[in-house]
């Protein structure tokens, strides 16, 4: 049989049928496509021109203060004349004047307590009683002691005057006038030692009532009544210390020694503010009385002494308080709010408020600094306005919406 044959036509028709589907699909699709490419490219263009301008919020070639962005709040302070002080901070101890540890001058019993723990006593108050009786027992046996060789004496003063007169007849020897004239001697010496043995005795009476040695405080009983207390006993029998005045002392540096020893000479009453640990509170003003001799090589700082009045007990003995010493008082200096003070690396500056409500950075050099307020030696005059609080959202030209705060509160800038 003949195979059939075909013509290579017929062999090539369905791939050339199943091509024309694929292109029609293709250019069928193709504009589709097209319009998602272009659809993505403008959301990708809108979303790169909104971060563009959330970033760059004005033009650079916008003239300053008008046009760029909007309007900052900020709190601002005007600059006044006033005076301010300079001051010395050092480290320093409360301490008493004088502090007292009470002692027994004399051995005995412990009778009697005329005080309570933390009274303030009086000079010559009475504090305690020791037993007087043994002492009041010497007195009698000195003044009995006494009697008996004052009239041996007495006896001896007799038969000297008759020796005496008896040596100018050459009735007796004149070694036997002699031992007689030793005779009177020995007795006087006898006397007066009699007369040493009672004040002795008295004056034991006299500490067996133990009286306070100053004005002042007195601490916690140290001896219960009923106890044997000596003379030679480590431990007192109480501490007193001096509470009013009190005084402070404290360090300064010997670099800044020069002005307050030259001040101090001149006999001028430094002013000493005593503050509490965190140098917030402010415990008791009082002057400075004096200051060592010499200045510790080990911390280069010298030990001054200051004077407080503690009527108001504010200061406790012991106690850790900062001292302020004031050395100079500057009057009708330029000040501002120590907030208004900003620093870089190379310079200190102030936002300087200005009538078109923008400001400028302003160059200031610094003098004194104390609490919240500084003095500005140049750079600014009274009445200029610096924005105390929101500076870190400002740059040069930037338009502000300040309130000024004074001693009234806050107002608006005019």
């Amino acid at each position: 049989m003949n195979k059939p044959t075909f013509s290579p036509t017929q062999q090539e028709e369905p791939p050339r049928l199943s091509d024309d589907r694929d292109r029609e699909h293709a250019a069928r699709h193709r504009p589709r496509r097209r319009w998602l490419w272009v659809t993505a490219c403008v959301v990708l263009a809108v979303v790169a021109l909104y971060f563009l301008l959330r970033s760059h919020p004005s033009s650079p070639a916008s003239p300053p203060g008008a046009g760029r962005g909007p309007v900052t709040p900020v709190t601002a302070a005007t600059a006044h004349k006033g005076d301010i002080g300079v001051y010395y901070t050092g480290l320093g101890a409360v301490t008493p004047i004088y502090t007292v540890t009470v002692k027994s001058r004399v051995d005995g019993q412990l009778m009697k307590i005329y005080y309570k723990e933390g009274q303030t006593v009086r000079e010559g108050a009475p504090l305690v009683e020791i037993d007087p009786r043994p002492f009041e027992v010497q007195l009698t046996q000195a003044q009995g002691q006494l009697i008996k060789d004052q009239a041996n004496l007495q006896n001896a003063r007799v038969d000297l005057a008759r020796y005496q007169e008896l040596i100018k007849r050459n009735a007796v020897a004149e070694q036997q006038l002699a031992t007689q004239q030793a005779t009177v001697v020995q007795d006087e010496g006898a006397v007066k030692t009699d007369q040493g043995q009672i004040d002795s005795a008295k004056l034991n009476l006299v500490y067996c009532h133990i009286t306070s040695p100053i004005t002042g405080r007195v601490g916690l009983r140290l001896v219960d009544p009923g106890n044997i207390v000596h003379a030679a006993d480590t431990n007192g029998l109480m501490v007193i210390t001096q509470i009013e005045p009190i005084s402070v002392i404290f360090t300064i540096s010997e670099d800044q020694l020069p002005p307050v020893l030259k001040r101090f000479r001149a006999g001028q009453r430094l002013r000493v503010d005593a503050y509490d640990r965190d140098l917030r509170k402010k415990l008791s003003q009082g002057t400075l009385a004096t200051m060592d001799n010499q200045i510790d090589q080990t911390t280069g700082t010298l030990k001054l002494r200051a004077i407080f009045d503690n009527k108001d007990d504010a200061l406790f003995p012991n106690q850790f308080v900062n001292a302020r010493l004031l050395v100079e008082e500057k009057q009708g200096v330029t000040l501002v709010p120590t907030a208004a003070i900003q620093r870089n690396s190379q310079k200190t500056f102030v936002y300087l408020v200005k009538p078109d409500q923008t400001v400028t950075v302003r160059n200031v050099t610094l003098g004194t600094t104390e609490g919240n307020e500084a003095e500005v030696v140049s750079g600014l005059a009274p009445g200029d306005v610096v924005v105390t609080t929101g500076v870190d959202k400002l740059q040069e030209g930037s338009k502000v919406n300040a309130q000024v705060t004074d001693g009234n509160g806050p107002r608006p800038s005019s």
